[in-house]
């Protein structure tokens, strides 16, 4: 995640160039070992009831150079991750780094401790690894982390027509037309907010016959973490 008000990430040619500068299919393949789908800059995917499919951003060099220099930035740009921020993170920065490198760019990659970082480093540094659960609707997902006003905006983004269209999107009772807003909302965090979404994990959860209560839920494994006191052992 990249801090949209504060430099250099607050040029968006900067942003586009680290974007194009990712292989996503890598990521998938070899930080998930397949299990996960690829990610495009937005926070949703197609789990959810209203999405609509974007053109995929896909790794492109030749476009990541371009921005790059378009932007004028000079120098390495430094990178933050730990263990802590999502399994395989910083694996994942290496693949990062390299992928990068074939478009002229220098990530500088700091490991920090693991200890502190959510405090320390994650909406405290300008450009750092992260991960978010999903959430049941568009909306909250929208509104709990890129609404201008968010307390959990971590990318600083504030984008006036993408919080009218959120906003109004709730409104809407016409769900064609509430589905195209947020196709809208979606296109505008892509091309212009500070995620670098590389892909989209799948939770993989195993249930046995000797217990039941179990019901597929969006979020987190085991039952977004309420297997524990909603299943039950049987006889």
């Amino acid at each position: 995640i990249m801090h949209c008000d504060t430099a250099p990430f607050d040029n968006n040619d900067l942003r586009l160039a680290l974007k194009y500068a990712m292989n996503r299919e890598e990521m998938v393949d070899k930080i998930l070992f397949g299990y996960g789908s690829v990610g495009n800059d937005t926070c949703v995917n197609a789990s959810y009831p209203m999405f609509t499919e974007l053109e995929q951003r896909m790794y492109d060099p030749e476009k990541a150079a371009f921005h790059f220099k378009k932007s004028g930035h000079d120098g390495p740009v430094l990178l933050r991750t730990s263990d802590n921020s999502f399994p395989g993170a910083p694996d994942a920065c290496q693949l990062f780094q390299q992928s990068a490198a074939a478009a002229g760019i220098e990530l500088e990659i700091k490991r920090e401790p693991n200890d502190g970082y959510w405090s320390d480093v994650w909406n405290a540094k300008p450009f750092c690894t992260s991960y978010w659960s999903g959430r049941p609707v568009q909306d909250q997902m929208f509104s709990t982390a890129y609404l201008s006003t968010a307390d959990w905006n971590d990318t600083r983004f504030k984008n006036e027509q993408f919080d009218q269209i959120i906003v109004a999107a709730r409104g809407e009772l016409n769900e064609a037309k509430r589905k195209a807003m947020y196709a809208d909302a979606s296109t505008l965090l892509r091309d212009e907010g500070g995620l670098i979404c590389p892909m989209f994990n799948d939770f993989v959860d195993g249930v046995s016959d000797r217990v039941a209560g179990w019901r597929d839920t969006k979020g987190f494994n085991l039952m977004n973490l309420y297997a524990p006191s909603e299943m039950w052992v049987v006889g």
